[in-house]
């Protein structure tokens, strides 16, 4: 009679990619949290259960893994913005999808809106690090200029508007909800995160950048 041989189990692969972007992640909720001075690896590890050396053998130290995250960050609202298919409507329902999407998205990425904080406060030095920034960040006001002079042709915006004006006057007003949200509550009790003041806002600030450009 053959004796049984035992099952043999299977081994356990190291999957680099997704260990480092569940650091990323964590990490996240972390500096978002507590900022750059304030945000301690040690507590990183501790909610990853993992250890620092881990994120250090992956980072190099807790300023590079700041880095990462700044361009981790900026590449999740690039990649929402880079499937909206704008090209195929025409320009102002484009600008004002471009508008509603990205409301929504920091809306949805309140750790987006503190990370920028947080680098404006360092007066953006981590960034000028991370040489993909650049190229990430000019794709937006690249898409919004390809409306931009849809719309002109079309004779519909004017054409003493400048690309990335328009990119600035979104993010602003789209920032400003995030980033204010709890000082407008204390001051003023109006809760931006209800659902009708949301769609209010939306509908306030689609119409504020469009009004901007079309040719009354």
């Amino acid at each position: 009679m053959k004796k049984k041989t035992a099952a043999k189990t299977p081994k356990r692969r190291n999957d680099p990619v997704a260990t480092r972007e569940n650091i990323l992640e964590v990490a996240m909720e972390v500096f978002a949290e507590s900022g750059l001075s304030g945000a301690r690896v040690s507590e990183i590890a501790r909610k990853m259960r993992t250890s620092q050396r881990m994120i250090y053998y992956y980072f190099g130290d807790k300023e590079g893994l700041y880095r990462a995250i700044l361009e981790r960050a900026y590449a999740g609202i690039r990649q929402m913005e880079s499937v909206l298919e704008l090209e195929n409507l025409e320009p102002v329902a484009a600008m004002r999808k471009l508008v509603e999407t990205t409301l929504d998205y920091e809306e949805r990425h309140p750790e987006f809106v503190r990370i920028v904080g947080i680098e404006n406060l360092h007066q953006a030095r981590h960034m000028t690090d991370v040489s993909s920034l650049r190229k990430q960040n000019n794709a937006v006001v690249k898409r919004v200029e390809e409306i931009l002079e849809r719309g002109r042709s079309e004779g519909v915006f004017r054409k003493d508007v400048q690309a990335l004006e328009i990119h600035m006057v979104i993010s602003a007003l789209c920032f400003f909800r995030v980033s204010n949200r709890y000082t407008f509550k204390a001051v003023f009790g109006l809760d931006m995160t209800d659902p009708q003041v949301n769609a209010r806002h939306k509908k306030i600030i689609c119409d504020a950048v469009i009004g901007m450009l079309v040719i009354r």
